[in-house]
């Protein structure tokens, strides 16, 4: 026992300072956003669920204007309606899987046979106006082909994708098909270098790999277009983004960062060099993104996901990009939003110096060659003569060649993340920009984790408010894919299991004039009666909606209709919850007693509050009075609950004529026999707000036999304990308790020298001999006696009861057990248990005969009373266990009120 326990006692060291140092983060990071509503999936509107008999769906093609959604996934590519995806009548299905001879192949090559050889779609897009072109990477041998739209099959023959399409399903990979022409970025090949190559037409152009290998171990992770050559002025040509996190080439500040994100781009109009960089690209440039919290010195440097938002013209366009960390063991995301424009200023200002010279990864201040290397073929060099790639000069070439790094970093709009959240990773993101009632447009973020859940946002000045968390699957898998429908006003989600189809908005979710103001989602406004989607409204003057505050739009009484009014009776002494749910995430709970608002909640107080409710702590006749819970949210107070409170003084106590019926059991053993004498103990548990504590349950006694004896009458109890104001003071229950966690703290000092003496003693016992707390070696195991150990033990100790649940007090009968020199006689038969105590014995629900200082303790462990060996067991024991049942004897004779009240805990 001991060799097992001994392990954790670092670990739980580590996992204190963890949770008090927050690390890596401190506790005040204003950036770390809480979603305002939390939904189970259980809660999801307008849901809707596609999954065929494939697995993986990694691949999503919309097509809004068709209204059809194309889906690639493991040995399959399917066609669905976009209006219901779970409609089975709209869907078409082509079945692609890897040939049994490959798969075998596969195999042979020590790949996973569950995973890795298989046909996993990797690239799915519009070729022409007929066709679509689907690779995949048929297990590990990729192959492409084409799909007729029309008749949804494969056209032809099928095409070596080996330079198309990674071999690895896991392998990071991004393309796209522009205007005929395939551009495609990953590691193609298993001892290949990660390229990024125009595959289509032929011939092919990819980055260089000698000297200067301008990719290192790169995962890319997105791609996009930007058209700048529309109402350019100078000619300049449409370009190519590639976003993607490679092994750091310059200096990091921290030694365990060792990856940074980086952003690249080639010019559409690239073809190479005519003597240098021949088929390669002349036009390549990266930058590292940085995405980190100037305030904390934090950077995150793993890019998982990019999304990009063209605006009015190619200079307003923007990019959010989804960040997390390189420590496997810590999670922590971020997103940050740039602009094309800064990047652009970046791949015009100085370079890197290549790691051959003297000054390694510094700033380079030599001359630059002209024309600028790695630019754009625009109308001024078409002037000079420079009409393509191929008229540039080999010194331009050479310099492009050995600086594919610019110096100056793409920093974050703000100079800070948009969002930040601990304890997620974020792995993808999508961004619609929808206009609201004021004429701003926003920009509404989904968000998608690790585990399955959506994060429904919206930036508004330069922050971002979590709308609603919604859990999309009961069993935790990643989120791989997001598209969104303007036509449907829906999005789509692949993941593992299959795609699931989500309206925008919820508005109907919202139901109250508050609750749909404070959510402040650009689709939903309330219209006087309820809230309702925007666009499903034509006349939209009667609409309220504030989405830059969150805060007008409704009457101070709008709330008053929908709180809840109840009545509480009450015991005086008694603890009573007034339960208040909050069912915002970000709102406050507060409490006002006849107006006058409730200040402190010390133990002097007499009040306890939490986010489900306020607790009343021994109430006094003084405490009666109308309670209101209010939820303060963006600094605006809602009425939740109304309470009217009565305390009733306590009743005069009975003759003690009917003692309560007994829990705990006592076991007395002689050398021949063994009886049982089962005495009952009722108690009153405390209730508190951290934790919930389940009803225990109390079984039916066993029916009687005839041979069984009667129950022996209770001994006299002892004398009563003084009892006045003085002893009920809160002074003397501080001092009760304090006196109790020392007999607790000594207990356990003296369990951990036996665990430390039972660990070194057993290492070097002999078979057949038991270990001695006494001195003088190994003797045989004496019998056990009546006496009973009283034992604390953790909640989170492994090999706990799985009956005994966490903050409750429990009293377990010792099992004895026979000498092990001598055969055991059978045990006497079970005396009758005494019947169980009617409803009238009980106070408001729970039995009063546990002391009022017990009662008040709020714990999160329970204790178990067993036998001990007399000359084992600590005397702190026995002083506490007859202390308890004197108090308890005295408790025995207090007569118990009649009527029971059900409105207190």
């Amino acid at each position: 026992m001991a060799s097992r326990a001994s392990p954790l006692c670092p670990l739980l060291f580590l996992c204190t300072l963890t949770a008090a140092w927050g690390f890596p983060f401190r506790p005040s990071l204003d950036l770390d956003v809480t979603p305002r509503i939390t939904v189970f999936s259980n809660g999801l509107l307008g849901c809707r669920r596609f999954s065929g008999a494939a697995l993986n769906y990694s691949t999503l093609l919309l097509e809004d204007e068709a209204g059809v959604l194309y889906i690639g996934a493991r040995g399959a590519v399917f066609a669905v309606d976009t209006g219901d995806i779970s409609a089975p009548g709209n869907n078409m299905t082509i079945e692609w899987e890897a040939s049994p001879e490959q798969k075998r192949q596969c195999m042979s090559k020590g790949k996973d046979n569950q995973t890795q050889c298989y046909n996993h779609i990797r690239f799915l897009q519009r070729y022409n106006e007929t066709h679509l072109y689907v690779c995949g990477t048929n297990a590990f041998r990729p192959l492409c082909a084409y799909i007729d739209v029309e008749h949804f099959r494969l056209s032809s023959g099928f095409e070596e994708g080996r330079e198309k399409c990674p071999y690895d399903p896991a392998k990071g990979y991004t393309g796209l098909l522009i205007d005929g022409e395939m551009y495609t970025a990953s590691q193609y090949e298993f001892r290949s270098s990660p390229d990024i190559r125009r595959n289509i037409p032929y011939p092919i152009v990819k980055t260089e790999e000698a000297p200067t290998r301008w990719l290192l171990e790169a995962d890319f992770v997105g791609s996009a277009l930007v058209r700048e050559s529309i109402n350019s002025s100078i000619g300049d040509d449409d370009k190519i983004y590639f976003f993607f996190t490679e092994k750091s080439q310059e200096p990091m500040p921290y030694f365990s960062q060792t990856r940074v994100a980086r952003v690249a781009r080639v010019c559409k109009g690239d073809w190479g060099g005519q003597r240098t960089l021949q088929r390669k690209w002349t036009s390549f440039l990266k930058a590292r993104l940085v995405c980190s919290i100037p305030d904390y010195d934090f950077h995150l440097n793993v890019l998982h996901s990019v999304f990009v938002v063209e605006g009015r013209d190619p200079q307003s366009t923007v990019f959010y990009g989804v960040f997390g960390l390189e420590w496997k063991n810590v999670k922590a995301s971020a997103v940050c939003r740039y602009s094309i424009m800064d990047v652009q200023k970046a791949f015009e200002g100085p370079y890197v110096e290549n790691p051959d010279s003297p000054q390694r990864w510094a700033e380079y201040t030599g001359k630059v060659p002209e024309p600028r290397p790695g630019s754009c073929i625009t109308n001024q060099l078409r002037a000079r003569g420079f009409n393509s790639s191929f008229d540039l000069p080999d010194n331009v070439l050479n310099f492009a060649r050995r600086h594919p790094l610019v110096f100056q970093q793409v920093r974050p709009l703000g100079e800070r993340p948009l969002l930040f959240k601990r304890s997620v990773d974020y792995t993808r993101i999508a961004v619609h920009r929808v206009s609201a009632l004021d004429g701003v447009q926003y920009d509404m973020l989904f968000i998608g984790t690790d585990e399955g859940w959506l994060h429904k946002a919206v930036e508004v000045k330069g922050q971002v408010h979590i709308i609603e968390e919604l859990q999309l699957y009961e069993e935790p898998q990643p989120v791989d894919s997001m598209v969104i429908s303007q036509t449907q006003r829906s999005i789509y989600v692949g993941s593992p299991s299959g795609v699931l189809q989500l309206p925008l908005s919820s508005c109907g979710r919202y139901a109250s004039c508050f609750d749909c103001i404070f959510a402040r989602d650009p689709f939903c406004a309330w219209d006087g009666t309820g809230c309702v989607e925007v666009a499903s409204v034509a006349n939209r003057s009667g609409l309220t909606q504030d989405v830059m505050n969150g805060n007008t739009g409704c009457e101070t009484s709008a709330g008053e209709d929908m709180a809840a009014h109840r009545t509480r009776s009450v015991a005086e002494g008694d603890d009573v919850l007034l339960q208040c749910e909050q069912r915002s995430n970000l709102a406050t709970p507060q409490w006002t007693l006849d107006g006058r608002q409730l200040e402190g909640y010390g133990l002097d107080s007499g009040y306890r509050v939490g986010t489900d409710g306020l607790l009343v702590i021994g109430a006094r006749p003084e405490q009666s009075g109308r309670y209101r819970c209010f939820a303060v949210e963006n600094g605006v107070r809602v009425l939740v609950a109304s309470y009217t409170v009565w305390v009733r003084p306590d009743l005069p106590p009975l003759p003690p004529t009917n003692p309560p019926p007994v829990a705990m059991t006592t076991t007395t053993r002689s050398p021949t026999t063994m009886t049982r004498s089962p005495t009952t103990m009722t108690m009153r548990l405390p209730t508190t707000m951290a934790t919930t504590t389940a009803a225990t349950s109390m079984a039916p006694p066993p029916t009687s036999s005839p041979t069984e004896q009667p129950l022996p009458s209770p001994p006299s109890p002892p004398a009563p304990l003084p009892a006045g104001p003085e002893f009920q003071t809160y002074r003397n229950m501080e001092a009760m308790y304090i006196s109790l966690v020392v007999i607790l703290g000594g207990m356990c000092l003296v369990l951990t020298v036996v665990l430390l003496y039972m660990a070194f003693c057993v290492q070097g016992q002999r078979p057949g001999r038991k270990c001695s707390l006494q001195g003088g070696g190994a003797r045989p195991e004496r019998k056990r006696s009546s006496h009973m150990e009283l034992k604390t033990i953790s909640s989170h100790c492994n090999g706990r009861r799985e009956d005994a649940p966490d903050g409750h007090l429990q009293i377990v009968p010792g099992e004895g057990q026979a000498s092990p020199n001598k055969d055991s006689p059978p045990p006497a038969p079970p005396l009758p248990l005494p019947p169980p105590l009617p409803s009238s014995e009980y106070v408001n629900g729970l039995s009063a005969t546990l002391p009022s200082v017990l009662r008040k303790m709020n714990g999160n462990s329970y204790m178990l009373l067993r036998q001990a060996d007399p000359e084992t067991a600590s005397p702190l024991y026995y002083s506490f266990t007859e202390e308890l049942n004197r108090i308890l004897e005295k408790r025995k004779h207090n007569q118990l009120v009649t009527k029971p009240d059900e409105s207190s805990v």
